[in-house]
């Protein structure tokens, strides 16, 4: 598995839902934490939990405090460029948010080696010209799902990958 820093940005906000929703795997038994036992702090960031907070399980509720003490030592382009994936996350559909999460999971099932590829793929795709990866966005979107399996198997040094809203994500 790749490094978080060399993750594929547009899938980081998938990470993140992933790692709310995931259990904790701790040895100690969770303990429960009110809305209202939270610091000030921890209740600003958390804030867009707040009404579903006290009923989430006591191990999500340690998950999403652990992201808030990772959050403090970000730095700011860091904890910016998350807010962004945040935002975004929160503008997708139900099936948008479906489809990434199973773009996410495929990701995540692919060998080192072919992460890497498509990490330097979207690299690559990052840097051409707008105009360049719309058509390649919309010659990805007509595309049968085999035809992208078929891309996907057969992903090369110099090719490249259609942007975000692509893969069920909305675009910038």
């Amino acid at each position: 598995m790749l490094p978080r820093r060399h993750r594929l940005p547009a899938l980081f906000i998938l990470t993140l839902g992933f790692m709310a929703a995931a259990p904790s795997y701790a040895q100690n038994a969770p303990v429960v934490h009110p809305w209202n036992s939270l610091s000030p702090t921890q209740r600003n960031l958390l804030g867009p939990f707040q009404s579903q907070w006290d009923s989430f399980p006591p191990r999500k509720q340690e998950r999403l405090l652990d992201r808030e003490r990772n959050w403090e030592s970000m730095p700011p382009e860091r904890q910016a460029q998350i807010r962004s994936n945040i935002e975004r996350w929160q503008q997708m559909t139900p099936e948008e948010r479906q489809q990434a999460q199973q773009n996410q999971h495929l990701y995540e099932t692919l060998p080192a080696d072919k992460q890497q590829q498509l990490h330097d793929a979207f690299q690559r795709f990052q840097q051409l010209p707008p105009a360049q990866r719309d058509a390649l966005r919309r010659q990805w979107q007509q595309q049968s799902p085999e035809q992208k399996q078929q891309w996907l198997h057969h992903l090369g040094p110099n090719s490249t990958l259609p942007g975000k809203h692509a893969f069920g994500m909305p675009g910038r």
